[in-house]
């Protein structure tokens, strides 16, 4: 977990801002071919406790897709910016896109997840250099 008070971030076009005050997870790397298809490479993504997650639009522009019941994606529906992911089985925590937060973020890359459904085109990274310290 990387200690941050308070965290800011926003979608392309700033229709959808957010505000997270809490702990935020190190990022971690999904290759999965959903979340590959919805950022359009691999979702680098961070995660926070939703009830840490303020969406400063009162979800007027924020969108939710969901390819399977358990799974579902949160967008804008103005510029199309993937912005959070979140799993219908555990509610009370939501992954966020990291490149969506403003910088300085202070989080690190930890892991990489689905690296076999990674493209043909990606060249994976060696394991050692995802290791936490």
């Amino acid at each position: 977990m990387n200690m941050t008070s308070t965290v800011t971030g926003q979608c392309l076009c700033g229709a959808v801002s957010f505000q997270v005050s809490g702990d935020l997870r190190d990022v971690f790397n999904c290759h999965c071919h959903r979340c590959r298809r919805f950022t359009g490479h691999h979702m680098a993504a961070t995660a926070a406790d939703v009830a840490d997650l303020e969406i400063k639009d009162d979800d007027k522009n924020l969108r939710w897709f969901c390819p399977v019941p358990e799974s579902r994606y949160g967008f804008c529906q103005k510029c199309g910016s993937s912005l959070f992911w979140q799993s219908q089985l555990i509610t009370d925590r939501i992954s966020i896109c990291a490149g969506t937060l403003d910088p300085p973020t202070n989080l690190k890359t930890a892991q990489a997840w689905w690296i076999d459904e990674a493209s043909d085109y990606h060249q994976r990274p060696a394991v050692q250099e995802f290791a936490t310290e």
